[in-house]
């Protein structure tokens, strides 16, 4: 009888080959090595425009001491700048360098071969109850 537990030992061995995946750096494009964590950085301050410090900390769900390390990381890097905000000098803009951008566009590249390479694997049906149990995950996991 099957109580779960292949299905749990399966989403504990998917933790940990995330988990594992989570600490290696990747080269996106010419911008050289990233760790996970600073191109979802990237991916949160979004390809044009310049999103303000506490915004980016709210959308990444993280603390503003969080991302000021991984801005000065990223700057580190020359892919970020900062700038003042001109309604409050207190507040800083963060965008993208061309650098940055460029990064960014690899990763949304390499995001749409992985599912290029899903599609060609699953049908229709079997990436929509993927994406619907990947939906019913995340939620679960945010309580």
């Amino acid at each position: 009888m099957n109580n779960g537990s292949n299905g749990s030992r399966s989403l504990g061995r998917l933790f940990l080959q995330l988990r594992r995946l989570e600490r290696q750096p990747q080269a996106f494009g010419n911008a050289g090595s990233i760790t996970p964590s600073e191109i979802h950085t990237i991916e949160g301050i979004g390809y044009e425009g310049a999103i303000l410090m506490n915004e980016l900390a709210t959308r990444l769900g993280v603390t503003k001491g969080a991302v000021s390390q991984l801005i000065v990381r990223l700057e580190s890097k020359h892919l970020v700048t900062r700038s003042s905000y001109p309604h409050d000098s207190r507040a800083t803009l963060i965008s993208l360098t061309e650098k940055g951008k460029e990064a960014y566009q690899a990763h949304e590249e390499m995001h749409i071969q992985f599912y290029d390479q899903l599609r060609s694997q699953l049908s229709e049906q079997e990436i929509e109850i993927f994406e619907k149990c990947i939906g019913k995950l995340n939620d679960f996991l945010q309580k």
